[in-house]
C-alpha cells in the first residue's frame, strides 16, 4: 500500500496524542479492509463473535474489554445487514449472538485484508517499535480495571 506519511508534531497532552494515533490507525485499517464492506470496528466484532459465539453482549464486552454500550451501538448495523443473529430462545432476556452465513462470508473476505493492514503497520513501525508500542499500550490500559 502506498501512503503519504506526514510529519506531525506531538501535542503537550498525552491524551490527545493517543486519540490522534488511534484515529490514524483506525483510518489505515478502515481503508485497507474497505473492499470487504466492513470497518475495522465491525471486523473485530464479527471476528470475536465467531470465536466466542454464541455469546452474550455482556460476555463479548468483557472478553474484548470495550464498553458494552459501544458494542451495542456497533452491533446494530451488523444485525441490520444480517451478518449476526440473536439465537437466544424466545422470551430470553439474554441475547446470544452468532454469525450468519453472510457474516462468515464477509469475515472470510476481510481477514486477509486485515492481515495486510497488520503487516503494513508492523512494517511501517518496525519490529522493535511495534513490540514497544504493544507493551506501552498494555501498560496504559492497565491504569483502569
Amino acid at each position: 500500500m502506498e501512503r503519504k506519511i506526514y510529519n506531525k508534531q506531538p501535542a503537550a497532552c498525552n491524551c490527545i496524542n493517543l486519540r490522534r494515533a488511534s484515529q490514524s490507525i483506525t483510518e489505515v485499517y478502515d481503508e485497507m479492509i474497505a473492499a470487504s464492506g466492513l470497518k475495522i470496528s465491525q471486523y473485530l466484532l464479527l471476528n470475536n463473535v465467531k470465536h466466542l459465539g454464541p455469546v452474550s453482549v455482556s460476555n463479548l464486552a468483557l472478553e474484548i474489554r470495550l464498553d458494552r454500550t459501544t458494542i451495542v451501538r456497533n452491533l446494530k448495523p451488523l444485525e441490520e445487514r444480517d451478518l449476526i443473529i440473536d439465537v437466544a430462545g424466545s422470551g430470553s432476556r439474554n441475547r446470544q449472538l452468532m454469525l450468519t452465513d453472510k457474516g462468515l462470508e464477509n469475515l472470510e473476505v476481510a481477514s486477509p485484508l486485515w492481515v495486510e493492514a497488520q503487516n503494513y503497520i508492523k512494517e511501517y513501525l518496525g519490529e522493535e517499535d511495534m513490540n514497544t508500542l504493544t507493551k506501552l499500550l498494555s501498560k496504559i490500559e492497565a491504569l483502569v480495571p
